[in-house]
């Protein structure tokens, strides 16, 4: 598929909703408690969506994230 087509698919768009809402989340809650690694991480979440043009490897990608994020997070 080309961008244009691939950007009107009801899954990508789906998926790019929800990790952008994921990521916005993230954001907003390491905004508050002043914590870096989930304010850089929902950014980068955000990010991804564009980034990214295939649902299944956005949500890949992004669990990924989530993942390193919960590792750094109980490292530090």
């Amino acid at each position: 598929m080309n961008e244009i087509q691939n950007s009107m698919n009801p899954a990508y768009l789906f998926s790019a909703i929800v990790w952008g809402a994921v990521g916005l989340g993230f954001f907003i809650y390491g905004k508050k408690q002043k914590s870096a690694i989930p304010l850089i991480g929902g950014i980068v979440l955000m990010g991804i969506t564009y980034l990214v043009k295939d649902s299944l490897n956005m949500a890949l990608v992004s669990l990924a994230i989530i993942a390193g994020m919960y590792g750094l997070k109980k490292i530090m």
